[in-house]
């Protein structure tokens, strides 16, 4: 078995790897945003050279609280049952900001979003991460 990008980096640094069940849903949130970006700013550099503006303007459109909401409404019959846990545990978290242009609906949704994207890459579940942007990307037309 291939060893996760995540497994790689702990490794690496000698860092002993969680329990991740016991992690709460803003921090699986954390990460996944984080993730989440570099694979939209990985897919946007990837069509080609340009301004860093030009870059900042195609990435946060995609990464924006609405896009992400948009994105996992349409991945929510997709999802096995324990994504779907995850999601809800990463929407129903009581987060103590919100964004400055999202309704708390789409916010909350982000956020299980995030959530989702946290926990997959924690667990070593790249590929499945990125099957299910994929398929978000499709079915928004958001990239």
């Amino acid at each position: 078995m291939e060893t996760g990008i995540n497994s790689y980096l702990l490794k690496k640094f000698q860092i002993p790897g969680q329990d991740i069940r016991s992690y709460s849903p803003l921090t699986l949130a954390y990460i996944g945003d984080g993730v989440y970006d570099l694979v939209i700013r990985s897919l946007v550099v990837g069509r080609g050279n340009t301004s860093a503006n030009q870059l900042h303007h195609r990435t946060s459109g995609v990464v924006k609280a609405k896009a992400q909401s948009d994105l996992v409404e349409t991945l929510l019959p997709d999802l096995t049952e324990e994504e779907a846990a995850v999601y809800r545990r990463g929407r129903n978290a009581k987060s103590p900001t919100m964004a400055k242009n999202a309704s708390m609906a789409d916010y909350r949704r982000a956020t299980g979003f995030e959530a989702l994207m946290g926990y997959l890459y924690l667990t070593d579940a790249f590929e499945r991460l990125v099957e299910l942007v994929q398929l978000g990307l499709e079915r928004t037309g958001l990239l």
